[in-house]
């Protein structure tokens, strides 16, 4: 059977989807396992996703602008922003001020926007947001209030299951089928 990334979401959910013109991410816990690492020098080491960040692209490849906020004041999720060219806020105090402000910036309202987080700072976006999602282990009283949560743990594919399931709602599947099959003479999508 073919993939639907559609198939273990509701309707309100796909309706939902359809209608996002903005993501926003959390980093810990949702881009990552929400472990973190540091070295002998006492700097930060994160592990990320690469189906996460190859959803994240081709978000942007279809207009859905991206972005990471993060309370942690986190070079690795600064770098990693930066790689998948995002935008990227590191140490925000008020996620949902920067929310608020890069919608308006992008013409959208909450009602367009998204949001992906895991545990207390992201609640006041996710009460908000038009579409609010956590991945399968987030903090208890996150899950609870959110539309919808993932199958995949955060760190383990969750955000690249957001990603897949607007892409689906929005009709953008045939478009990266199409496409990833021309990226297969070593040209890039």
């Amino acid at each position: 059977m073919p993939y639907d990334p559609l198939a273990h979401v509701d309707a309100q959910i796909r309706e939902r989807a359809a209608r996002i013109g903005l993501v926003c991410l959390d980093v810990d816990g949702t881009l990552t396992d929400g472990r973190l690492y540091f070295d002998g020098d006492g700097r930060e080491i994160k592990s990320f996703n690469v189906l996460d960040g190859q959803g994240l692209t081709q978000l942007r490849r279809f207009g859905i602008h991206v972005a990471l906020i993060t309370a942690r004041n986190s070079q690795a999720a600064k770098r990693r922003g930066d790689d998948l060219r995002l935008e990227t806020f590191i140490g925000v105090k008020d996620k949902l001020t920067c929310m608020d402000e890069l919608a308006a910036r992008h013409g959208l309202d909450r009602q367009r926007t998204a949001f992906v987080g895991d545990d207390l700072p992201d609640l006041d976006c996710l009460r908000v947001a038009g579409l609010s999602v956590a991945p399968a282990n987030a903090h208890p009283w996150i899950a609870e209030i959110v539309h919808w949560r993932t199958r995949a743990r955060a760190g383990e594919g969750a955000v690249r299951e957001v990603c897949d399931v607007l892409l689906a709602a929005q009709g953008h599947v045939p478009a990266i089928l199409a496409g990833a099959a021309h990226s297969r003479d070593g040209s890039r999508a």
